[in-house]
């Protein structure tokens, strides 16, 4: 597994090695660079725009090269589409591959030329000011940015415990629920996967996801039984994020005993409903005694420290030695690589085609050459 390369600190990233061959011992005043980033100009409008910047680092920060950055699809375009309020223009994105190109003072174990995920913009180049977890050399950078989206599903096997030998149910296929089945497959979980949508039914097999439930069917419940001998799931995770998935990630479990719940994506439209018999499937040991739980990436610490066994960077870590070792199943979810000239075409069709767009990413390597 990939050594730690920041400890957690007061501000970022904090060094824990004293190698000093890592990096320049000293603040990197860059020279005025062309940046190119991708903007939401407001509601429904993506501009492409470049501008000089002149980047002066901390002593914790280092600075990217972008190589490719992957479109966290729900969150970017409910900011695109007004549904989640943001000032504009907005710098979109945050998840991304890149080249170390320069590193602050008090870096360690981060040299020039590294490459791995941080939470940075489409941009073509960004200092990474929260986390840099450097990629093992087998990783594709292609592959690199899913790290990020994987780390959200590590977080629903966190927070419902997901064990060996559990049964387990993960409604919505996108990208975070096929990414989310796979890992609790390979943490020895039976998994089934249910989804509305015939392409993403389709798409959970092209991953390696057997046998997903239609969720148009009057009777998923008993579908889901069949497939596990007539065990209830131990746990459900919702990772559609939407209201309707919840509601019915809720009657799945919980009536022969008790059932997590893990409510993983982020619904952001109203739903009109009786919640009374929801509340009884959470309250009532009679055909309920339902834990409901939220798994939102940010409950955990972004870095480790010696009192949390779980944090953002081991999560990002332990998903990389599974890309490593091959155990995740990633080219089928690939939609669009492009350059960040036809970021109106990709957010475009996102919106338009929600049915086959499931990952895309934008391919940054043609700007590799201007000068920092």
């Amino acid at each position: 597994m990939p050594t730690p390369f920041f400890a957690a600190g007061s501000a970022g990233f904090t060094a824990w090695s004293l190698d000093p061959t890592c990096c320049q011992a000293r603040p990197i005043a860059m020279t005025p660079t062309e940046v190119t980033k991708i903007q939401f100009a407001g509601p429904g409008r993506v501009q492409v725009v470049t501008e000089p910047m002149e980047f002066v680092l901390a002593p914790d920060e280092v600075l990217l090269q972008t190589r490719f950055s992957l479109v966290s699809t729900g969150t970017e375009t409910a900011k695109l589409t007004g549904l989640q309020e943001v000032t504009y223009p907005f710098d979109t994105g945050n998840r991304a591959c890149g080249t170390v190109v320069a590193c602050g003072s008090d870096v360690r174990n981060i040299r020039v030329g590294d490459v791995g995920f941080s939470y940075t913009p489409h941009w073509s180049r960004a200092p990474a000011r929260r986390l840099f977890v450097k990629a093992p050399r087998e990783v594709p950078q292609l592959h690199v940015p899913f790290a990020g989206m994987a780390s959200v599903g590590m977080t629903a096997l966190r927070v419902g415990q997901v064990e060996l030998g559990d049964q387990v149910v993960v409604v919505g296929l996108g990208l975070v629920g096929i990414l989310t089945a796979q890992l609790c497959r390979i943490a020895g979980a039976h998994t089934v996967g249910v989804d509305m949508k015939p392409s993403r039914l389709r798409l959970a097999k092209a991953c390696n996801l057997p046998d997903p439930i239609d969720a148009n069917l009057p009777d998923v419940k008993a579908r889901i039984l069949e497939a596990t001998a007539g065990r209830e799931p131990d746990v459900v995770i919702e990772a559609s994020g939407t209201p309707e998935g919840a509601i019915q990630a809720l009657q799945l479990t919980g009536s022969q005993g008790e059932g997590n719940v893990v409510l993983l994506g982020s619904p952001r439209r109203s739903l009109d409903t009786d919640v009374t018999p929801l509340l009884n499937r959470v309250h009532l040991w009679r055909g309920g005694s339902v834990n409901l739980l939220g798994a939102h990436e940010w409950r955990y610490p972004l870095h480790r420290d010696p009192f949390h066994k779980h944090s953002i960077e081991r999560n990002i870590e332990v998903v990389f030695q599974l890309m490593a070792e091959q155990r995740l199943c990633l080219e089928p979810l690939i939609s669009h690589v492009a350059p960040p000239e036809r970021a109106p075409e990709v957010f475009a069709d996102l919106i338009d085609q929600p049915d086959t767009m499931v990952a895309a990413l934008f391919d940054w390597t043609a700007t590799d050459h201007r000068p920092g």
